[in-house]
């Protein structure tokens, strides 16, 4: 009798148990399109790995800016770094749109939860978000806005802003491997058009 429970409860042990995969790579730097494609072929490698659930780096669509100074200094702005934001800007994500189409479509051919960091663009500023995905292809939401702990200055129009940030979506998305909640620690990129 003991021995037929033991296996009863390996068995649920077993079943219940939901492969992840933390995928460390490199985006294909102000490049969406080809960071897309990485992010397709990684979510591939790791589903041939057993994965059900894969999770991408902290702004990995288009990338994080860490080193970047978009070429601004308190009272100066070179023309080098206002390309560069340009470059960043035009390489962010729309939520929605045809990136976040693009994610769902790995997901659902994969048939796994995709969890991917991006750089969001809402009405002139760019934010650090995570986008979540079913494994039918599903935008399940996002975790976007948090307050800002720093802000940058890039383009020609563009201001050092701290954007108030939206912690309302701190929620879990439930799944069928559980809760699954993810976290941005960076910062709302607080790039802010100022109209001409």
């Amino acid at each position: 009798m003991k021995k037929s429970k033991r296996n009863a409860a390996e068995t649920s042990a077993s079943a219940q148990r939901f492969k992840v995969a933390v995928v460390q790579a490199a985006p294909v730097v102000f490049d969406r399109e080809r960071t897309l494609e990485k992010v397709d072929a990684l979510a591939r490698e790791a589903v041939r790995g057993g994965a059900r659930l894969v999770l991408f780096p902290e702004a990995f669509v288009s990338a994080y800016p860490r080193g970047l100074g978009f070429g601004a200094v308190i009272g100066s702005r070179t023309n080098e770094g206002r390309e560069e934001y340009r470059r960043y800007w035009e390489s962010s994500v729309d939520v929605p749109g045809s990136a976040v189409d693009a994610l769902g479509r790995t997901a659902r051919s994969n048939r796994i939860y995709l969890i991917v960091g991006v750089v969001e663009r809402d009405r002139g500023t760019l934010y650090c978000t995570v986008l979540f995905f079913a494994p039918d292809g599903q935008f399940l939401g996002n975790i976007a806005r948090p307050p800002p702990m720093w802000a940058i200055r890039g383009s020609p129009r563009c201001a050092t802003l701290r954007s108030r940030g939206d912690a309302s979506c701190f929620l879990p998305i439930n799944s069928t491997a559980g809760a699954i909640f993810r976290l941005t620690i960076a910062r709302t990129l607080a790039m802010t058009r100022i109209p001409s």
